[in-house]
This record gives C-alpha cells, structure tokens and sequence, in this order.
C-alpha cells in the first residue's frame, strides 16, 4: 500500500466537492417563483456569482469576454468548472448571462 496520494482520485474528490455547492443550489437557482430565469443579471446572481465572487472560480466581470465564449465554457465546462446542461439553464438565459458578463464592468478595488 503506497502512501503517496494518487492524484487522480484526488482530483476526483476535489471536482466532486466543488460540484456539490452547486447541486445544492440547483434547485434553488431559479426559484423566483415560476422558476424563470429574470435576466442575465439574475442567472449571474443566482447561480455564477457564487462561484466567481467568491474566490473560488476567476473573476469574469470587468474582462469582455464574448458571450459565444461563456456559453462554451457554460455548456461544456471547463477545468474545475462543471458544465451546465439545457435543462439546468436554457439556451436564451444561457445567451442573456453572456451578454451581462461580457458587458459588465470589473468590480472596484476594495481598500
């Protein structure tokens, strides 16, 4: 039995607990009563800012990044990112958060 950790397992376990904050919050992301996403704002708010604001995935606002490449990544995932199939967010939320993203500006420095 070998002490040294294999790193795939770890990898396993590290993307299974990263993706589980995000099962949880499934089923809340988009209960704004009729489960509809309100605006690319919305669907930033509710389901990406817990991530990229939180210092736990980069920091997209303030960046330009274009919609065709956020929905990409959304989609497919992307290293630690999980992908997001149509039926968690549908093609037009999924194009409205990508608009919101590329357009918004980066946060301010904090003191």
């Amino acid at each position: 039995m070998s002490l040294v950790p294999n790193h795939q397992a770890v990898r396993r376990t590290v993307n299974a607990c990263l993706a589980l904050p995000l099962i949880l919050l499934a089923g809340t992301a988009a209960a704004d009563g009729d489960g509809v996403f309100k605006s690319g704002e919305n669907v930033y708010a509710k389901v990406c800012g817990h991530c990229h604001e939180g210092q736990v995935g980069p920091m997209l606002k303030g960046r330009q990044l274009p919609p065709a490449y956020i929905s990409a990544v959304v989609r497919n995932g992307f290293r630690a990112m999980p992908a997001f199939p149509a039926s968690f967010i549908d093609d037009n939320a999924l194009q409205q958060v990508g608009e919101y993203v590329s357009k918004a500006p980066a946060p301010a420095a904090k003191p």
